[in-house]
């Protein structure tokens, strides 16, 4: 999974980032106006691989990984002529974008607009993405309509006008100012606009990075922006920042003296996991205990491929058995006499938690 992190300048993106990341980049309270990508590669924290980790005392454990990267900051009019190639092949590369806004004030650190006002920003970026994909659907149209006047073959000319019809439509829909993510496309669909760099397809999640009783005020003020595929939350990015760097006893102390159920990256974590709509399976051993992220709704072959390629072509049974039960069990063996794992074929579809050993032969 790989999320670009974005913001206008001074939108407290990468406090957020040293947040989500355990990072220290430096936080400057101005913008170099150069073109910056910082990433920093996580462990996805899951209790479950903590708790199978325990009982199988394996010789390496594995988390589920999420790539962050910490885009430069986005001015306004950064899209006029369209994005630069560098920047689109940036964000174009990323599963999700996640857009920080800055929802508190502090007289040190100057906001761009001169005010605090989180729906204002949320609506500035939403119109450099949709500007930059109108500017993408247009040039391609162009090309559409050049190479149809040319002629060629019957099925050239078939695939270029279903195409041309497809980029009409979604051309039609950013000229309503709305994202091409609320539009209903089907996998096909999708799948043919994988490699255009359109940015409001991609699924997206505004984090508001709030001060001591903010967050409640910042909802409010962002209440009515309703898309799909997109999701909203509040952190208070300081203290979160200075929550990722402490020891783990130190945290978990901290975390209690707050009431603070989670850290901030737990829940944007699992909200980058809805947003997607992705879960993990588990695979266990005494060489390995390991997450593997796979689609909801994937098949029991989708998931013997994340595993490897070969599982997959000579893919046999897989003995399943869910997390809830394994633990209950107290371990294989007496899971396997008590009956809870099962065989299952190709269309079996993996839920969340579920541990599985691939039969297999190629």
């Amino acid at each position: 999974m790989h999320i670009a992190i974005i913001g206008l300048p001074n939108s407290t993106k990468t406090t957020i980032f040293n947040a989500l990341t355990r990072g220290n980049l430096e936080t400057n309270a101005f913008s170099t106006g150069q073109f910056e990508v910082h990433t920093a590669v996580v462990d996805v924290p899951d209790v479950r691989i903590d708790r199978l980790s325990a009982m199988f005392k394996p010789r390496k454990t594995i988390y589920a990984k999420v790539t962050y990267a910490d885009i430069a900051g986005l001015a306004k009019g950064v899209s006029e002529g369209g994005l630069s190639g560098p920047l689109l092949n940036t964000l174009s590369q990323s599963d999700a974008l996640l857009h920080v806004v800055r929802a508190f004030d502090d007289p040190n650190v100057p906001h761009v607009e001169d005010s605090i006002n989180p729906r204002r920003d949320v609506d500035i970026l939403d119109g450099e993405l949709l500007l930059s994909d109108l500017i993408i659907m247009e040039r391609r149209i162009e090309r559409l309509d050049a190479q149809l006047k040319k002629g060629g073959d019957k099925l050239a000319k078939a695939a270029n006008e279903a195409e041309l019809e497809l980029m009409k439509r979604l051309h039609a829909q950013l000229e309503t100012g709305e994202p091409l993510r609320d539009m209903e496309l089907d996998p096909a669909e999708v799948k043919s606009l994988r490699n255009f760099g359109l940015l409001t397809l991609k699924p997206l999640l505004i984090v508001l990075n709030v001060g001591d009783g903010q967050a409640e005020p910042a909802l409010q003020q962002v209440a009515d922006y309703r898309h799909r595929h997109t999701l909203v939350a509040t952190m208070h990015g300081q203290v979160e920042m200075e929550l990722a760097q402490m020891a783990p006893e130190e945290a978990a102390e901290f975390l209690a003296e707050y009431g603070i159920q989670e850290p901030g990256m737990n829940r944007v974590l699992h909200l980058s996991y809805k947003l997607l709509g992705l879960h993990s399976f588990f695979t266990v051993g005494e060489d390995e205990v390991r997450a593997w992220t796979i689609p909801v709704g994937a098949n029991a072959v989708d998931a013997a491929g994340t595993i490897h390629t070969d599982l997959a072509r000579g893919f046999i049974r897989a003995e399943v058995v869910s997390y809830d039960a394994l633990i209950s069990a107290g371990g294989l063996p007496a899971a396997r006499q008590r009956g809870l794992l099962r065989l299952e074929g190709k269309e079996y579809l993996v839920q969340d938690g579920d541990i599985l050993n691939i039969r297999f032969n190629v």
